[in-house]
């Protein structure tokens, strides 16, 4: 049976971060949040004592090797995405605000399915606004079809740059300002710097990710996946 929407948030020594997410976690039936937790993460047994606690069929904790964010995130997708509607991304530091967001996201993305055969949406993150895409969702034909959700190589930075320009060139994103997924980002003054955000906001990072995603684009890539999302069968 298809669900409507599978929310993936990759975390890594973190358990309190997605304690307070439940804390605030209110969604429709047929969302599902999808834990990523790295088998060799020293919070594993934190993190597993808390879903049981939690004791909630929709909350799932899948663990498995580390792959950083853009390859969890690919892997996960991958798997998940022809067994539901829509996939989304949000952070272990993102919280939901609006009260009926999933049913707002999905809404707008079958909109976007009917008239353009795929699309992404985001809300306001009170942080990067229309600007970026924080948390993201898209239409699951987007993960089926090019068989992840970003580019390879992409480390942690520039996930939302590649879903802001695909959603463009594909002229089907959808900037949804009264839906607030708040990102307490330490940017922000929402959140104390930890080892987490010192490892994956270093200049080095930056350019890493920066050089692999202009390559990318710049080899054809953003162009190539437009093409082939708009060519697949399944996109009516």
């Amino acid at each position: 049976m298809t669900r409507d929407l599978l929310v993936l948030v990759p975390t890594r020594g973190r358990p309190h971060a997605v304690a307070e997410l439940l804390d605030t976690w209110h969604c429709g039936p047929s969302t599902d949040l999808l834990l990523g937790v790295d088998d060799d993460d020293p919070e594993l047994p934190a993190y597993r004592a808390l879903i049981e606690a939690h004791n909630e069929p929709a909350v799932i904790l899948q663990t498995g090797p580390r792959l950083r964010l853009g390859g969890t995130l690919n892997a996960l997708a991958a798997e998940h995405a022809p067994h539901y509607r829509a996939i989304a991304f949000m952070g272990d530091d993102h919280r939901p605000r609006t009260i009926g967001w999933d049913t707002a996201l999905l809404a707008e993305l079958d909109r976007l399915r009917a008239e353009r055969g795929a699309g992404l949406v985001y809300g306001d993150d009170l942080l990067m606004g229309e600007r970026l895409p924080t948390a993201v969702a898209m239409t699951s034909n987007i993960v089926t079809t090019l068989g992840r959700m970003v580019p390879t190589g992409l480390i942690h930075l520039y996930l939302d740059n590649y879903w802001l320009d695909l959603g463009h060139a594909l002229d089907a994103i959808t900037y949804m300002p009264n839906v607030v997924i708040e990102h307490l980002h330490p940017s922000a003054g929402k959140a104390a710097w930890d080892q987490r955000y010192d490892e994956v906001n270093t200049p080095e990072m930056y350019d890493a990710d920066q050089a692999t995603y202009e390559a990318f684009a710049a080899a054809g890539g953003l162009d190539r996946d437009a093409a082939r999302i708009r060519e697949d069968p399944c996109r009516s």
